[in-house]
């Protein structure tokens, strides 16, 4: 289905001529391989008579893009495709006998890796094409990993890098050519800028579609295993929290096995630190359960990867053999059994594999097969000097996989059941690609696990939550009927990362920062500050206040009301409330606020609500004229955060939103309440909502994702509902041209000037 719709957006190669660009999304790992053979399959039978994938920078890599067409394909039709590749390690495209391409019956198809030298091959073998041969010849380019290299990384329309330079000369000289980019990382492909230079080459910005692949069954994605924040702000639920299979790997340990610098790897001496250990341990048990469960003959393997140094690498595996070597010497001894079956015990009972109809292994069943696994166990590098190579065609393979760049994009490693993960990065796409883990885990959904530093699992959630922001972007083309030309996807920026090389972004500005129709809460405290605890305290005591004197309370289902309470008091409190970053009590939301209140009919009076339990403990502290109050509860995620904050998740419940407004008001979703609210309200009239939150705030006895808040002392959180004020979201965007009231284009006069 997800082929078919790709290839209804493809031009129709009955043209006399056309040059169409489109990009599809996916995930990392998730099968676009598969769908990418299946739209050159369709595309062939609609009438492209030759395709030509651009498949990776390595032989690897472009090897096993190959194999994947040959079994896939061609292997079911071997008559209706000629190729012009191989699957050879020397197979890429060369100039073939006659030094030029002919008219064919079947399909021609040529596999090239995006290197310079097989990439002129190929264009010039089409420049010796008679033209009147290439005008008869409908040609589709699949660019695999098209955020990889296909990109200008130079940050000079005018200084354009040679692989982004060939491919833009390939398309150029092909009357008849779609091209469509397949990524899973998308950010640089939708920075590209769409306006070219004149007397420049066109670039690969997708002028005529983006479309997402769906999220599919049984995937193990970012969002899957770190869970993400709702894109509409809706409640929580048990998958946004994502999986039970993070655990954290502490910097001290860190320190153990990736080298401080470049210059100090040379005689730097890894280590096998606890984590390391653990998950080691883990493995061996994982593996030896997946023998219980009769997957033997299935791959099974374990990632290591701490730094892009080669030589570190090779000493690691070292460490690495001699720690296997103790352990099977040591397998038997009552102090190694009780070490191992405590933590299978342990992390067995973490995951609940039921859900994917699996039974829990237990440790009678899987000690048995032990030694079976360690002697199965091989330790492979896998990087740009190895000696040996991954190989999962002689058999089923058992692999510790130390290795690092080789290991960060493109390169599947099968039956992958642990990782350990501690090479950082800042940058959105080269994280999510180093992502390995991600995919399917057919028989052992329960069992992979993840050792990785804090920050590298609040990273990622990140990123989970920006894909999910993108794809619903990209889900606006079909709802507006609009093409990439005419509206631009956006992309949120996460503080302290980068989005992709600043080289890459030379199109790219800031939408303008807005937060109209938006609805905010804090969900992140410093839980054991007592300075800030104290100081948001002190403000919402002052808050209240200043706004009872001129207002009086009203008793609200869920709260305490207070209304016309005005600006200034509401900006001093906002001022002087310290919250998280990421919680968008900023600078530029007090900036937002002040300019909606500059024309003196918006946001000069502001009702302010106190939320409180129908039952709840009482605070020890008075909240100004209010004295005590209602406490609500608000348990912790029990994921850690690096910067020490309590993360709660969720705030607000969408109820609170109605507590300025009539009985009788319904609504469903977030968006729906704001609506109604709005129309009841005003469109110039905010709500601020004061949370008292217990310090102690224990979970539900149920819960598998939280504990206990164990704040130093109560705490204040803060909603905020801001009226739709038409104007849109604010995160970062390509430029795309605008025309001016006589319908001319500033951008291009502008560009051609300069």
């Amino acid at each position: 289905m997800t082929s078919t719709e790709v290839v209804r957006l493809l031009e129709n190669p009955s043209q006399s001529a056309f040059a169409g660009r489109g990009l599809v999304v996916g995930y990392v790992q998730s099968g676009k391989t598969a769908n990418m053979l299946g739209v050159i399959a369709k595309a062939v039978d609609a009438g492209y008579r030759f395709v030509i994938i651009l498949a990776g920078l390595t032989n690897s890599l472009r090897k096993q893009t190959q194999g994947r067409f040959e079994s896939d394909l061609r292997a079911r039709t071997p008559h209706a495709w000629h190729l012009h590749t191989s699957y050879d390690d020397d197979g890429d495209f060369r100039t073939p006998p006659n030094r030029w391409f002919s008219m064919m019956d079947a399909a021609q198809v040529a596999v090239v890796k995006k290197n310079v030298t097989p990439l002129e091959r190929l264009i010039e073998t089409i420049e010796r094409t008679p033209a009147s041969l290439r005008e008869r010849m409908p040609v589709l380019i699949i660019d695999d990993e098209c955020d990889q290299a296909s990109v200008n990384a130079s940050g000079s329309q005018y200084d354009i890098k040679a692989i982004n330079g060939a491919i833009r000369r390939l398309l150029s000289i092909l009357p008849r050519c779609q091209y469509v980019g397949y990524t899973a990382t998308p950010f640089a492909n939708i920075l590209i800028n769409p306006k070219t230079p004149a007397g420049v080459l066109d670039d690969l910005y997708p002028t005529d579609f983006i479309t997402a692949l769906p999220l599919p069954e049984g995937y193990f994605g970012a969002e899957t295993l770190f869970g993400r924040e709702p894109v509409d702000a809706g409640e929580e639920t048990g998958d946004e929290q994502g999986l039970d299979m993070i655990r954290e790997v502490l910097p001290a340990e860190v320190a153990l096995v990736r080298p401080p610098s470049a210059k100090g790897r040379e005689g730097f001496q890894p280590a096998v630190p606890d984590s390391l250990g653990r998950a080691l341990s883990y493995f061996l048990l994982a593996t030896a359960a997946r023998y219980a469960r009769g997957q033997r003959d299935q791959h099974c393997s374990m990632l290591v990867h701490t730094t892009v140094y080669t030589s570190t690498h090779e000493k690691l595996s070292t460490a690495i053999r001699t720690w296997l070597a103790e352990v099977g010497a040591q397998l038997g001894t009552a102090d190694l059994e009780t070490s191992l079956e405590d933590l299978w015990t342990e992390e067995s009972a973490r995951i609940d594999g039921s859900r994917w109809a699996l039974g829990r292994v237990p440790w009678e069943a899987l000690r048995p097969h032990l030694e079976s696994v360690l002697a199965d166990v091989e330790v492979v590098v896998e990087n740009s000097n190895s000696d040996t190579r991954l190989d999962f065609e002689a058999g089923p393979a058992k692999y510790i996989v130390i290795g690092g760049s080789v290991l960060a994009r493109g390169l599947t490693i099968e039956g992958l059941t642990v990782s350990y993960f501690v090479r950082s990065s800042s940058q959105y796409d080269t994280l999510l690609q180093m992502g390995r883990w991600f995919g399917y885990r057919p028989g052992y959904q329960d069992l992979p696990r993840i050792w990785m530093t804090a920050d590298l699992a609040a990273a990622f959630r990140d990123l989970a939550t920006v894909e999910a922001e993108i794809r619903a972007d990209i889900a606006e083309y079909i709802r507006r009927d609009q093409t990439p030309e005419e509206f631009a996807v956006r992309i949120r920026q996460i503080p302290g990362m980068t989005i992709t090389a600043a080289s890459k972004m030379i199109a790219a500005e800031a939408c303008d920062i807005s937060f109209s129709g938006e609805h905010l809460q804090t969900i992140r405290f410093q839980h054991r500050d007592e300075a800030v605890s104290d100081t948001n305290w002190a403000a919402a005591e002052a808050l209240v206040e200043a706004g009872v004197e001129r207002s009086n309370v009203e008793s609200r289902p869920g709260g305490r009301l207070i209304r016309n309470v005005p600006l200034s008091t509401v900006l001093a409190f906002l001022s002087t409330y310290s919250a998280s970053p990421k919680d968008r009590l900023s600078n530029d939301l007090l900036d937002y606020i002040r300019s909606e209140a500059r024309d003196g009919a918006t946001f000069q009076s502001w009702n302010v609500g106190v939320v409180e339990p129908t039952e709840g403990t009482p605070s020890s502290r008075p909240l100004g004229p209010l004295d005590s109050v209602r406490l609500v509860r608000r348990s912790r995620l029990a994921l850690p955060r690096s910067d020490g904050a309590a993360d709660i998740k969720a705030l607000m419940s969408r109820r609170d939103i109605l507590m300025d407004t009539d009985e009788g008001v319904t609504g469903g979703d977030w968006e729906s309440l704001k609506r109604a609210r709005q129309a009841q309200v005003g469109d110039g009239v905010p709500l601020l909502l004061l949370y008292a939150i217990e310090a102690r705030s224990m979970p539900a006895r149920d819960s598998r994702y939280r504990v206990a808040l164990d704040a130093v002392r109560d705490l204040i959180g803060v909603g905020l509902v801001l009226p739709d004020r038409g104007r849109q979201r604010s995160y970062v965007r390509v430029r795309l041209d605008r025309p001016d009231a006589d319908g001319e284009n500033l951008l291009a006069d502008l560009t051609e000037a300069t």
